[in-house]
C-alpha cells in the first residue's frame, strides 16, 4: 500500500455520502497532478487544514503553496478521498454492490462514515421513518469484519499446517494472508498485542472466538473509522444522535449537514454571502455592503440554516470531519524546502513552503527523502531542521522538525564547483 493517505468514504445508499462528497471535495480545484501522485477516476480531492509555517515564520505574504491553498495561515492540503460503493447488509456474501466496496475498501487508510441520524432511509436507503440508524453503524463494522474473518477461516487449516511446517511465527503467517488490505508486520503485531498474544503463539490453539477476536483488533487499526452522523438539521435527528454517541463512546464522531454546506458554497459563488469553509457563520449583504441582496425567502432560508446547523453545531462538519480523519490516522505534514532562511523551495528564492506532503507518524528523515524523489535518498548525505540542525537519518519526523532541507552528494559537489569558480 502507498504511503499516501487515502479517506475512504464510506455509507449507504441514500444516507447522504453523494452531498457529502460534493461539499468535501472541490471540481474546480487543481487535482490533476497534486504532489507525488495521479488522481484516478473514483478518487476526489478534499483538504486537510492546518495552521501553515508561514504565520509562525512571518512568510503569509509569501506563501506560494503549488498545490492546494494557504489562506491567511490556514494550509489546506489536498487529501484523496475515495468514493467506495454503496453498501447494504450481506455486502460480504456478494449483495448489492457488495464485492466491488469490500475490493475498494482496500486502498483506504481511514474511513468516514456517512450515516443518516435522521431515520428517514432504511438499510437498503429507501425512505421510510423512525428507521434506527444505530444498525447502520453496526452492521457496516459487521460486514467489513466477516468479510476478513472468512477470508482468513476458509483457509485457517493451511495456515496452521504451514506454521507448523515452517516454524513460522503467528505475526509473519498472518502478515502475508492480510497483505491484501495493506498490512504491514508491525500492524499485526500491534493487533496481536492489543489482545494478550505474544509469540511465540501457537496458532492451532485458537478457535474461532479467538480468531474473532484478533479480526476486531486488526480492523480498529487498519481501518480506524470517524462517524460522521449526516442530516443533523432534521428534526428527527437530536434523539439518534444522543444514542449513538451514548452507544459507541469510543467513536470519533462529527455532526454534519452536507446539503448546508454544499448550499453555503453555491451561495457563496453567486456573490450572496462570505463564508469561510469550515467557519460557525457567513456574513450577508447586511454586513457587507459588497454582496448580493437577498430577497425575504432566501433570507429566511440562511437564517434558518444558520440556527439549526452553524450555531447549534459550531459550523456544517465537513471540514472537522476530514481533519478529524487525518489526525485520527497521525498523518503529518512536511514541508521540503532548499532555503531555511527564506524557506523557498527554490533557488531564485521565490515558491516559499511550495511543497507539503503529508505521511504517516513514525516516518523517518531519510525514508522521506526517499518518498520524495529515490535519488534524494540514493545521494543522501544529510537533512537540516529549521534551526539548521542536523537530523538524523533515523530521527522520526514529528509536527517540531517538519521543515526539511535535503543535502546530497552530487549537490554538494556541484556548490563546491561554483564556490571556487
Amino acid at each position: 500500500m502507498s504511503h499516501e493517505l487515502i479517506i475512504g468514504c464510506v455509507g449507504k445508499p441514500s444516507a447522504g455520502k453523494s452531498s457529502f462528497l460534493n461539499a468535501a471535495t472541490d471540481s474546480q480545484a487543481k487535482v490533476g497532478n497534486y504532489p507525488f501522485t495521479t488522481i484516478e477516476p473514483n478518487y476526489g480531492v478534499t483538504y486537510y487544514p492546518t495552521e501553515c509555517p508561514c504565520k509562525k515564520y512571518d512568510k503569509i505574504d509569501a506563501c506560494s503553496p503549488r498545490y492546494g491553498r494557504c489562506d491567511k495561515g490556514t494550509r489546506y492540503i489536498p487529501v484523496k478521498m475515495l468514493d467506495v460503493a454503496g453498501l447494504v447488509p450481506g455486502a460480504s456474501e456478494g449483495k448489492g454492490l457488495g464485492n466491488q466496496f469490500l475490493d475498494d475498501l482496500r486502498h483506504a487508510h481511514v474511513l468516514l462514515h456517512v450515516v443518516d441520524v435522521s431515520g428517514n432511509t432504511n438499510e437498503k436507503g429507501e425512505e421510510t421513518t423512525g428507521y434506527d440508524p444505530i444498525n447502520d453503524i453496526q452492521w457496516l463494522k459487521d460486514e467489513i469484519h466477516a468479510w476478513i474473518f472468512n477470508n482468513l477461516w476458509k483457509r485457517w487449516g493451511n495456515i496452521i499446517r504451514k506454521q507448523q511446517s515452517t516454524k513460522s511465527q503467528a505475526d509473519q503467517m498472518l502478515q502475508k494472508k492480510l497483505s491484501g488490505y495493506g498490512t504491514k508486520i508491525v500492524l499485526v503485531k500491534r493487533a496481536l498485542d492489543n489482545i494478550d498474544q505474544r509469540e511465540p503463539i501457537n496458532l492451532s490453539l485458537w478457535d474461532k472466538d479467538m480468531l474473532h477476536k484478533f479480526v476486531d483488533s486488526f480492523l480498529d487499526i487498519r481501518f480506524p473509522t470517524v462517524l460522521v452522523l449526516n442530516k443533523v438539521d432534521q428534526s428527527t435527528s437530536d434523539l439518534n444522535i444522543s444514542r449513538i454517541c451514548e452507544r459507541y463512546p469510543d467513536y470519533a464522531m462529527i455532526p454534519s449537514s452536507a446539503l448546508a454546506e454544499c448550499f453555503l458554497r453555491k451561495m457563496k459563488s453567486q456573490n450572496y454571502i462570505e463564508y469561510v469553509e469550515g467557519e460557525d457563520n457567513f456574513n450577508t449583504h447586511l454586513e457587507n455592503d459588497k454582496l448580493k441582496q437577498c430577497d425575504d425567502k432566501l433570507q429566511a432560508r440562511l437564517e434558518k440554516l444558520r440556527d439549526l446547523v452553524l450555531f447549534r453545531y459550531g459550523g456544517t462538519g465537513i471540514q472537522l470531519a476530514v481533519k478529524t480523519a487525518v489526525e485520527l490516522k497521525k498523518f503529518i505534514p512536511v514541508y521540503p524546502v532548499k532555503n531555511l532562511k527564506s524557506l523557498a523551495c527554490d533557488k531564485s528564492g521565490g515558491s516559499v513552503l511550495r511543497d507539503c506532503m503529508l505521511v504517516p507518524k513514525g516516518t523517518e528523515v531519510r525514508e522521506f527523502a526517499g518518498m520524495l524523489h529515490p535519488d534524494l535518498e540514493k545521494y543522501y548525505l544529510y537533512a537540516e531542521g529549521i534551526n539548521g540542525q542536523r537530523l538524523g537519518e533515523s530521527d522520526e519526523i514529528s509536527e517540531s522538525n517538519n521543515i526539511i532541507k535535503y543535502t546530497t552528494a552530487a549537490l554538494e559537489s556541484k556548490e563546491k564547483e561554483n564556490d571556487e569558480k
